[in-house]
């Protein structure tokens, strides 16, 4: 079940940043800080698997870089999406050119995976709060119902299901089907 953390008044994200992290993460989205669904086993192995196959292709070209749980603060929101992927010049990085702790910038594709008792409407709310701040692609997994929601600029929202490929952020050589996906769950 997502907890909503309710306050007496009104927080703003500044003072939201200076709290001590939960686990499972907390949000601050639209002046309301909710608390992630804690992963079950569906979730956590789609998310894994897909930084991993994501990454096999992305990184290794340095073209781009899927981070899972990475806490993003853009657009007067903070999340921490699933998997949150980011083209590889747009990953900040200090002076030194080491990786920077915080990403104060959009993801270029975010992948939020629909826990039980979570609720679409606010996973979906988050996709297109992305999409208004930059982000080329989201996609919501819902892995009960074996279909994949994806997110496109201008708020374009599309259903993928069965055989149908995935789209994939611009420059990724890869291909998935939203079987071969959820196919990922079997271990029978």
């Amino acid at each position: 079940m997502i907890m909503t953390i309710a306050r007496e008044r009104q927080i703003t994200l500044d003072d939201f940043l200076k709290l001590p992290e939960t686990k499972p993460a907390s949000e601050f989205i639209n002046g309301e800080i909710t608390q992630k669904p804690m992963p079950q086993g569906e979730h956590s192995r789609l998310q894994i698997k897909l930084c991993t196959t994501i990454n096999q292709v992305a990184e290794t070209q340095k073209i781009a870089y899927a981070f899972p749980e990475l806490r993003c603060t853009f657009g007067g929101d903070t999340i921490v999406p699933d998997i949150a992927v980011f083209r590889w010049e747009r990953i900040p990085k200090t002076a030194s050119g080491k990786i920077s702790n915080r990403f104060e910038i959009h993801p270029d594709w975010v992948i939020e995976i629909l826990s039980p008792d979570q609720q679409q409407k606010k996973v979906l709310s988050k996709l297109l709060h992305c999409s208004r701040n930059g982000t080329e692609l989201g996609w919501l997994m819902n892995p009960e119902e074996e279909s994949v929601l994806a997110v496109f600029p201008g708020q374009k929202v599309e259903l993928y299901e069965s055989e149908d490929k995935l789209p994939i952020l611009a420059g990724i050589d890869l291909e998935l089907t939203v079987t071969e996906v959820f196919s990922w769950l079997n271990f029978g």
